[in-house]
């Protein structure tokens, strides 16, 4: 499915994104790597051997202006964008108390505007090509709320709602649209997780460092993209969260007060 394709994936220099990225490649994907840092792309394509299907394209979701200018310049270079994986996206460790709005509008800018913003500048080719794919990255608390995650989990639950919109909206144009929901995999996300006041949260929580690897995680997503799942669940037991939440709120709702918050 995924040979010659052209794949554009957002957070692409480690973590989920470099795992898909790279399963990418190996599955005979030409792939568009993008993340604010040129160095650290380089370093994942130096991990494949098949390095000249590997473009580096840097990208700063906090830089609004200049994401529409470089997805047209990419479609005009590369002719199309078969696969648009919106994985980009930073977290949070604050209570909503703490939080100066500041901070909850660069939660949105980067987990939700980025990503609408680079679907509704490929969107409009994909149509005139007969097709394509968008895939966003989301969580278990884009499905549910959490503690300390309030505005990563407004803006997880955001693209759930923009992008089953945009599914529905494009049936007949042959858009297929996935949302990945995942639960712990072991990346260095909440190293990256902002607090309070601005600053990185830096270190593993110890639920995270319990879960799957990106590798398996990649394994998975490429999965549910090849299934077309309109949700692809990735992790492991906790994942019984979201059919806890649909079918007995109040036992869900019970055990999120227990759960280590971290």
């Amino acid at each position: 499915m995924f040979k010659d394709k052209i794949v554009w994936i957002t957070g692409a220099s480690s973590g989920i994104g470099e795992a898909v990225a790279l399963a990418m490649i190996d599955e005979g994907a030409v792939v568009i790597a993008s993340a604010p840092i040129l160095d650290e792309l380089n370093v994942v394509k130096n991990k494949t051997s098949r390095s000249e299907n590997f473009h580096c394209e840097p990208l700063d979701l906090m830089q609004s202006d200049t994401l529409e200018p470089i997805a047209k310049r990419l479609i005009q270079q590369f002719g199309r964008i078969d696969i648009l994986i919106n994985n980009a996206g930073i977290s949070q460790r604050a209570l909503a108390v703490d939080t100066p709005i500041e901070v909850d509008r660069k939660l949105m800018e980067v987990n939700y505007f980025g990503s609408v913003i680079l679907t509704k500048a490929v969107l409009p080719q994909m149509i005139k090509q007969g097709g394509g794919h968008l895939v966003c990255t989301s969580s278990l608390v884009g499905v549910f709320g959490f503690p300390l995650r309030s505005a990563y989990s407004a803006a997880k639950h955001a693209l759930h709602g923009y992008f089953e919109s945009v599914r529905i909206e494009n049936f007949q144009h042959n858009i297929k649209v996935n949302i990945i929901i995942g639960g712990r995999i072991k990346t260095h996300v909440s190293y990256h997780a902002i607090m309070a006041d601005g600053k990185a949260y830096g270190k593993m929580d110890a639920g995270q460092n319990q879960g799957i690897t990106p590798q398996k995680a990649a394994q998975q997503i490429l999965k549910g993209i090849r299934k077309n799942k309109p949700e692809i669940l990735v992790g492991s037991t906790e994942l019984l969260m979201v059919r806890i939440k649909r079918w007995l709120p109040k036992l869900h709702g019970f055990l999120s007060r227990k759960i280590s918050w971290t």
